[in-house]
C-alpha cells in the first residue's frame, strides 16, 4: 500500500522535495521502449491528432474557461518541434488521482493501467497537472528539459487534461455515473498554472 492522499484533494507544501521526487521519478521511467511496447491511440500520437478531441472538450466546458488562451497554448504545442529519437516508456496518465501526498510532497504514483511507449512530454505536463503554481520551471531544470518545443508540447499535454478533469468534475457535481466533484477544481487549477506559464 502506497501512503498518502490523491492530489486532487490534499495540498503540496514542502515543494523542493515534490520537484525532485517528480523529476527523478520521471527520469527513471522514461527509458528507451522496446518495439513491441504497448501504444495508446490517445497518448502516443503526437498532439496535432488530437485536435478534434482538443475542440470538442474546449467545446463542453467552454463557459468556464478561457477559452482563446486555451487555444493559444494548444495551436503553440501542436505547432511544435516534434520529437525525434525512440519512444520512451511513459506513464500517459498523471493527473492528481494519480499522485498520492504525504508530509507536503508527493509520496507514490498510481494506476499504471495506460503505460505504454510516447513522447516523455505526455509526462512532463505533471510540472502543471501535479505541482503548485511556481513550481514547472524548477521541476523542468531537474528533470533536465532543455527544448522549449518539449515544453510546448507538454503544456498542450496538460490543456487536454485539464479540460478533461473539468468536464468529469461537473458530472461529479452533478451525481451523474463517472464523474469525479473534486476533479473540476483540480482542472482548472491545471489552466491557471499553465497560463500563468506562459
Amino acid at each position: 500500500m502506497v501512503p498518502g492522499e490523491p492530489a486532487d484533494g490534499a495540498e503540496i507544501s514542502n515543494v523542493r522535495q515534490a520537484v525532485d521526487s517528480l523529476a527523478h521519478f520521471l527520469r527513471a521511467l522514461h527509458q528507451p521502449a522496446p518495439d513491441d511496447a504497448p501504444t495508446n491511440p490517445g497518448r502516443s500520437v503526437p498532439l496535432g491528432k488530437l485536435t478534434e478531441v482538443f475542440e470538442s472538450r474546449l467545446d463542453a466546458v467552454a463557459d468556464a474557461v478561457d477559452v482563446r488562451r486555451g487555444r493559444q497554448v494548444w495551436s503553440r504545442a501542436v505547432t511544435a518541434t516534434s520529437r525525434t529519437g525512440a519512444a520512451v516508456w511513459i506513464h500517459a496518465d498523471l493527473h492528481p488521482a494519480d499522485a498520492l501526498i504525504s508530509d507536503g510532497t508527493i509520496s507514490g504514483i498510481v494506476d499504471f493501467g495506460d503505460l505504454c511507449a510516447g513522447d516523455p512530454a505526455t509526462d512532463l505536463a505533471a510540472a502543471w497537472k501535479l505541482l503548485p503554481q511556481g513550481a514547472a520551471a524548477d521541476f523542468l531544470s531537474a528533470y533536465g528539459v532543455t527544448m522549449e518545443a518539449t515544453v510546448h508540447r507538454a503544456q498542450g499535454w496538460a490543456v487536454l487534461s485539464a479540460l478533461d478533469l473539468i468536464s468529469i468534475g461537473r458530472a461529479g457535481e452533478r451525481g451523474l455515473p463517472g464523474g469525479q466533484p473534486t476533479w473540476g477544481r483540480a482542472g482548472r487549477r491545471i489552466l491557471e498554472r499553465v497560463f500563468a506559464f506562459t
